[in-house]
């Protein structure tokens, strides 16, 4: 199908561009009327502060991918107009897993135009086509899509994705986080959160979540680890959004095991809803409460505003908690993934195919411990060794060793030189 579109359309896929921004605010504004959705909401208020600090951002990108980090923005453009976009970012710091985060088309050039594709799940494959065969180093694509949306859910299942996990989002009212801030949280053992603690954070990061997820987010210690350059584009980022971060982990002494953590993001000014990240030891549940009530706490100093936060589908006690105090659900996605396997070109070298990584399980962790059938076989080899050096030796040492040796004539007898006349 795709390769009958790129032949009977005039659809290029480009990198975004100074000159494209108000026609992505068309685009934008034409989605918006025809399917509204929630989402779009994140993605105008993006745009906007693209438009305001757009030459910044490209000096941060750089930055971005000195440290490991980008984000790409492709353009579906027919003739002189954008039809549709796609805005994708790596997920972990190899790069292996990168996420789609929005795709966008036009509906009204969609349909208008009968020179264009009549079909929008078209246009949305040409991008994501473009995408999987563009960035060799994606292994693993995933994506959250709200379930209500049908229309963009049959397109990401048309381009092979599968469901992950559910996902659903709470609010927490303004009145619940004042109620939860007057009880006492008796939370033991909260330290900030630093690099030194990034394999604390990587274990119970693996343990919290089901072995399927596990391998298609594919993280590492370094995953849990802030350089100084990815910190500064941080702050950065928190001061334009005027966000500050709180973080803190439960740390178990007596297992040397980090049992909970949470990320929060509060709004100095409350224009917009503070929000929190929270991940939780699944044999220590028994923390929601303790933890939910310290966030509430943070959250005071702030101006008023609701906190939201997530859970999955293997989470039911979260999600049990979070209805019986009262929190309502905001939203409900899936979280969906697609395996990618490029096939070798002869144009595209080796190393883009980062072979190094995915063979760094295979190489030994320590010398191996020489076991008794290894010493037996060791010491045998050396006598056999030992053997084969001496009979070399006696084949290539020469037949007369002084003029007085005996020696065979040619008759077959032995004859004395000694006895030989001079």
């Amino acid at each position: 199908m795709t390769l009958s579109i790129k032949n009977n359309t005039n659809i290029v896929i480009r990198k975004l561009q100074y000159r494209d921004l108000e026609a992505i605010a068309t685009l934008v504004s034409n989605y918006s009327k025809s399917s509204p959705d929630n989402s779009i909401v994140g993605f105008t208020q993006f745009l906007q502060k693209l438009q305001r600090w757009y030459g910044l951002s490209c000096f941060v990108k750089l930055l971005r991918n000195a440290v490991g980090y980008d984000f790409c923005i492709y353009l579906a453009q027919n003739l002189d107009l954008i039809c549709g976009l796609i805005q994708v970012s790596p997920f972990n710091i190899s790069r292996t897993t990168w996420r789609v985060e929005w795709v966008l088309v036009d509906p009204i050039l969609a349909q208008g135009d009968p020179n264009l594709l009549t079909n929008k799940k078209d246009i949305g494959s040409l991008l994501l086509r473009h995408c999987f065969e563009t960035i060799w180093e994606a292994r693993t694509w995933i994506l959250e899509v709200d379930i209500n949306d049908k229309n963009i859910l049959a397109l990401y299942r048309q381009n092979g994705f599968q469901p992950l996990a559910q996902m659903t989002y709470w609010l927490l009212s303004e009145e619940k986080l004042q109620e939860l801030a007057t009880v006492e949280s008796e939370l033991p053992n909260i330290l900030p959160v630093s690099n030194a603690d990034a394999s604390l954070l990587y274990q119970l990061d693996t343990v919290s979540m089901p072995p399927l997820l596990r391998q298609v987010f594919d993280r590492h210690i370094q995953d849990f680890k802030t350089n100084f350059f990815s910190g500064l584009i941080n702050q950065f980022k928190y001061w334009l959004e005027n966000i500050e971060v709180k973080s803190g982990y439960i740390f178990e002494p007596q297992r040397k095991a980090a049992i909970g953590y949470f990320k929060l993001q509060c709004s100095k000014d409350g224009s917009s809803t503070h929000q929190a990240e929270l991940t939780v030891h699944p044999a220590y549940t028994w923390l929601y409460p303790k933890i939910l009530t310290q966030m509430a706490q943070i959250i005071q100093r702030y101006p008023n505003a609701s906190l939201k936060l997530a859970s999955a589908d293997y989470q039911p006690e979260r999600e049990e908690y979070l209805e019986k105090l009262g929190a309502t659900r905001s939203q409900h996605t899936l979280l969906m993934s697609r395996s990618v396997w490029h096939k070798l070109r002869e144009s595209k070298p080796l190393d883009a195919l980062q072979l190094s990584g995915m063979l760094k399980g295979l190489q030994p962790v320590r010398t191996p411990i020489p076991t008794r059938i290894s010493w037996l076989q060791y010491m045998s080899d050396n006598q056999d060794r030992s053997s084969k050096n001496n009979d070399t030796k006696i084949s290539q040492s020469p037949s007369n060793f002084n003029h007085k040796s005996n020696d065979v004539n040619s008759s077959g007898k032995l004859s004395d030189s000694s006895n030989d006349p001079e």
